[in-house]
């Protein structure tokens, strides 16, 4: 089931809709549909209804980057319009998925597919509520499970978020997305985390960071993932400097290109350069040429300068120091 273009309606009145496209590629919902009975007509008739899903997604998607070009140059159809567009293309999967569970309404497979694309539409109770029908027959399914933690997350009902991704891991603990939602949840909401596991913020982070370390584990070549956990380490106080360094190291171990390498020389260098270890945090900065980390970089460069200054006034104010 494609997720590309999950909150796709969303993006449409965002303000820069490029960027907004760009973050529903890297949106997982962790949603997996499986359908292994080739020979069970109900199965054959939803993976029709899948692949026509994913045809009109693929389609809608080519209409959005060709009207984008088009706004650049001043002749973009207005949002309004492309928006119609779009929920016609969409009408007839929604009465395929409509009807195949009217006929089938214990098909969990064909809930969850509806489900799916619920969400890609950006009705958010009508996934849930099709969810909950597909956990009542199929109660073993982690991703549903995990569907409805993200659903809940959102409700902000983080008793509930934090119970549902625990049973997904339960169910499948080989899964890497499901370590990393639950490690995502436990650190942007600390305070809930806390209440629920009865630790406190040190130990809040410490389960981030064993959660992002063991969704890494099973999929360790993941360069999001290994980001996401190293960027934790900012908020951390005090600064674990010596971990994130190692986090930031190994990221820059499984980067793809030379885009995401530079990327985090500058995460590296900004480390560095709060430690005092100057010579090498202007190296980091020296081997970024990407015009895109441009500002990042000069930020960076300013501040290296500052603290430099700043050190050696401190240093020659100790050497001249005289004794009382």
């Amino acid at each position: 089931m494609s997720s590309l273009l999950i909150g796709l309606l969303g993006a449409l009145a965002a303000t820069n809709q490029p960027a907004a496209v760009s973050n529903l590629v890297a949106t997982t919902t962790g949603i997996s549909i499986n359908v292994a009975a080739a020979n069970d007509p109900v199965e054959r008739e939803l993976k029709k209804i899948m692949e026509e899903d994913d045809a009109a997604q693929a389609e809608v998607d080519e209409w959005i980057q060709e009207n984008q070009k088009f706004a650049a140059a001043g002749a973009g159809a207005p949002g309004n319009e492309l928006n119609r567009r779009i929920l016609t293309r969409f009408e007839p999967v929604r009465k395929g998925y409509e009807d195949l569970i009217l006929r089938y309404p214990t098909n969990a497979d064909a809930r969850v597919a509806y489900a799916s694309f619920l969400n890609d539409m950006g009705d958010e109770g009508g996934q849930a509520a099709q969810l909950e029908k597909a956990l009542q027959f199929a109660p073993e399914n982690p991703a549903i499970w995990n569907n409805l933690a993200n659903y809940y997350g959102h409700q902000g009902d983080m008793i509930r978020t934090f119970q549902y991704y625990e049973k997904a891991i339960s169910l499948n603990p080989a899964e890497p997305v499901y370590y990393e939602n639950l490690a995502t949840t436990v650190c942007m909401y600390r305070k809930d985390a806390r209440e629920y596991y009865h630790i406190d913020e040190p130990e809040v982070f410490n389960k981030s960071l064993e959660l992002y370390a063991k969704a890494l584990k099973l999929d360790p070549g993941n360069f999001p993932l290994a980001t996401d956990l190293a960027q934790t380490y900012y908020l951390i106080r005090p600064t674990r400097t010596e971990d994130a360094l190692r986090a930031w190291t190994n990221a820059l171990s499984v980067a793809h290109d030379e885009v995401e390498r530079e990327g985090v020389y500058i995460h590296l260098a900004r480390f560095k350069l709060n430690s005092g270890r100057f010579a090498e945090a202007r190296a980091h900065l020296d081997a970024v040429t990407n015009r895109m980390y441009a500002d990042l970089k000069d930020r960076l460069a300013r501040n290296l300068v500052e603290k430099q200054k700043q050190a050696q006034e401190t240093n020659a104010g100790v050497g001249t120091a005289r004794p009382q």
